[in-house]
Formats: structure tokens, C-alpha cells, sequence
């Protein structure tokens, strides 16, 4: 039976797709170690890919967000002592633009830019009215060894094309239950609606019954070119709140201003903690017209790519990162953001007067 202290690589998950993904990508699954501590509540997962043993824990069910995922990620730390890089894998909603063609079931890699960690916590800072978004910090980046991994598999992934589509249908081949909810939807659901067409508050019926399919309403796209591959992997800033952006007209002001190129809900309580590297599947565009009908398949690219990242990496380099335990501090890496939209009302609480508002979360159900 294994140690609580053979692990040295955490995966964390946030909802049950995600979780359902991380555990089928194991090449070989452990049984739980007796070592671990009585008052760790998390439900944890233990395995093998490649050369590392990896520990997977979800949030529990029911709950959503930062400060979830904090616990989690605490209780991990104290338990696995030995765990030295960290993954954050699932889903999340694409930020589209004319620069950036993302589409459902793509993946996107949170890797550091100019001063950027990766993650940008957007819910959280001040408003300046009437300027531009004007970040003054970011979240800590990711290990250097993950970066170095990510380099050299967007290098391969280049010269060779990857196999990301293949490996999840080797899976869902060995797992024929999980085919329906969790292999690739049909191309004609993916629809990209334009930023004012906006689907009827309370409404649960389809987008298609509610918005339609007709061109006046779609951002129209070609189809991509047959040597490019069909999931399609970005690299650059992931946007991360304890709320879920449903709002297009501010996905495409982060996108323009930030060149942000996905949303999501637990990544800034992970990487205020330890540092990690965020990976998420495009589910949905961020934007009204939401629904689950993708989340399965994000959820396995996302997963699949996960996989491919550690087999690029020698244990060697990750035996070399310190021990996440030791590298914990008070405070982490976090700066109050400067953020702007004008005087746009985007749920972000900017005032009617001039001068700077500080504020924490948006209006409850805003999103």
C-alpha cells in the first residue's frame, strides 16, 4: 500500500466531470494510503501517469468557487507533504475574438505574459471610473518545471500534431457508459451568438428554440483548415472569479484590454495557495446562451493534455521544485487590480461619482 508521502504531483478538480476525467486518464490507480490524516475530509483519487504519482481531489458536491477550492487545496497540502507541483484541470468558458479563434472543446493553458502569473483575479480590486483596465498584479506563476514542459510539448504538439482527440476516444472505448455525456457533440451545437444577442433571462428552453440558428444572430466562422487540428490548444491569461461570467459584453472588454482568453470560478483560490498550473477545456463562450451539453468532452481534452504534460516531464525536474508545504506564506503574491469599464454598470459596482470604488465580489446572482 502507498504513502500519503509517494505523491508528489496534486490535481485538483473542481465539479464531477472534471473529477470523472482526471481518473480515467490514470495509468494505474492506488489504493488510498492509511496514513491519511482522520480530519481530511477530502475525497481523493490516487494514481499513476507515467513516472508520477499523482493525487486528484474535487470540491465537494454542491459547492463552487474560490473559497472552496481553498479548503480543498489546504487540506492536500497538510496531508501530502511531499506533493511539489500542482495541476488545475476541468472546464471553462472560452473568450473569443478576432485574434483568438476559440471555439468549443479547444484548451487553454494559463501561462505568464508580460507581468501576468497566468491567472488574473478580476472580481476582486479597485475601480478606477472612466480609465482603462489597468492591473496592478497578478497571481504567483507556475513552477518553472511546468513551463518548461508546457515549451517543449507546444513544440512537439507543432512538428507533429497531437493526438488529444484519439486518446479521449481510446478512453471512452474502454469506458463505453461514458460515451454519451462525454464524447465530442456534434460541430452544429457549437454557436457562437453575437455580444447583443442575449438569451431570455429565466428561460430554460434551448438556445436554439429561444435565439435560433440564423446567420443575423451568429458570429460566423469558417471552418478550420484541414491541416489544423480540431481541438485546438491557446496559451496566455485566464480570467478567474467566484462568480460565473454570463455577460459577453464584458468577456469582450477583458479579451480586447487583457487579451484574456478564458473565465473561470476556482483557479485564484488555488494559485493564491500554491503555485500551479490552470488547464481548461472551452465549454461554453462566457456568455448568456450557457449549457452543459460540452462539458463532458472539455472536461477530457482538458484531461488528455493534463496526461500529456506529465509525461513530457522528467520526475528528475519535479523532485527539484520544493515541497509546496515549505513554499506557503501568509501572504502570497496578490495585488488589488485595477479594474475598468468606464462607466459602464458591468455588475462590478462602479459608482456615479468620479474617483475609485473599493469593492470585493459582484451583486449576488449578477452573473
Amino acid at each position: 500500500m502507498s504513502s500519503t508521502k509517494d505523491y508528489s504531483v496534486g490535481w485538483i478538480s473542481a465539479i464531477k466531470a472534471e473529477y470523472v476525467a482526471a481518473d480515467v486518464f490514470l495509468d494505474e490507480t492506488h489504493d488510498r494510503p492509511a496514513d491519511v490524516p482522520a480530519d481530511d475530509y477530502n475525497d481523493y483519487t490516487f494514481g499513476k501517469i507515467g513516472e508520477h504519482n499523482v493525487v486528484i481531489s474535487a470540491l465537494p458536491k454542491g459547492e463552487y468557487g474560490e473559497s472552496s477550492a481553498t479548503g480543498v487545496i489546504k487540506d492536500m497540502i497538510r496531508s501530502f507533504t511531499n506533493v511539489r507541483i500542482a495541476l488545475m484541470v476541468g472546464i471553462g468558458g472560452g473568450a473569443p475574438s478576432a485574434w483568438n479563434d476559440i471555439r468549443l472543446g479547444d484548451i487553454v493553458v494559463g501561462v505568464p505574459g508580460n507581468r501576468e502569473g497566468g491567472v488574473l483575479q478580476y472580481d476582486f480590486g479597485k475601480t478606477i471610473q472612466g480609465q482603462s483596465f489597468q492591473p496592478t498584479g497578478f497571481l504567483s506563476p507556475p513552477p518553472r518545471s511546468l513551463l518548461a514542459a508546457v515549451q517543449g510539448l507546444d513544440k512537439h504538439y507543432t512538428i507533429r500534431g497531437h493526438k488529444i482527440e484519439e486518446a479521449v476516444m481510446s478512453v471512452l472505448d474502454n469506458n463505453p457508459r461514458l460515451r454519451r455525456d462525454y464524447g465530442r457533440p456534434e460541430m452544429s451545437t457549437d454557436r457562437l451568438y453575437k455580444s447583443d444577442v442575449v438569451h431570455l433571462p429565466g428561460s430554460k428552453a434551448p438556445c436554439l428554440t429561444v435565439c435560433g440558428d440564423d446567420k443575423s444572430v451568429l458570429v460566423i466562422r469558417n471552418e478550420r483548415h484541414e491541416d489544423e487540428d480540431n481541438t485546438k490548444i491557446h496559451y496566455g491569461l485566464i480570467a478567474s472569479a467566484n462568480s460565473l461570467m454570463k455577460d459577453a459584453e464584458i468577456r469582450d472588454r477583458f479579451a480586447q484590454q487583457n487579451d484574456v482568453l478564458c473565465f473561470e470560478m476556482e483557479a485564484a483560490g488555488l494559485v493564491k495557495h500554491f503555485p500551479c498550473l490552470v488547464i481548461r477545456g472551452i465549454c461554453d463562450y462566457s456568455d448568456s446562451h450557457k449549457s452543459k451539453e460540452w462539458q463532458g468532452f472539455a472536461a477530457m481534452v482538458a484531461a488528455a493534455y493534463a496526461k500529456d504534460l506529465l509525461n513530457r516531464l522528467p520526475p528528475v525536474q519535479v523532485a527539484r521544485e520544493k515541497k509546496v508545504a515549505m513554499v506557503l506564506e501568509p501572504a502570497r503574491t496578490y495585488h488589488n487590480t485595477s479594474i475598468t469599464l468606464g462607466d459602464y454598470n458591468s455588475g462590478i459596482q462602479v459608482g456615479q461619482n468620479n474617483g475609485t470604488i473599493t469593492h470585493g465580489a459582484p451583486p449576488p446572482g449578477y452573473w
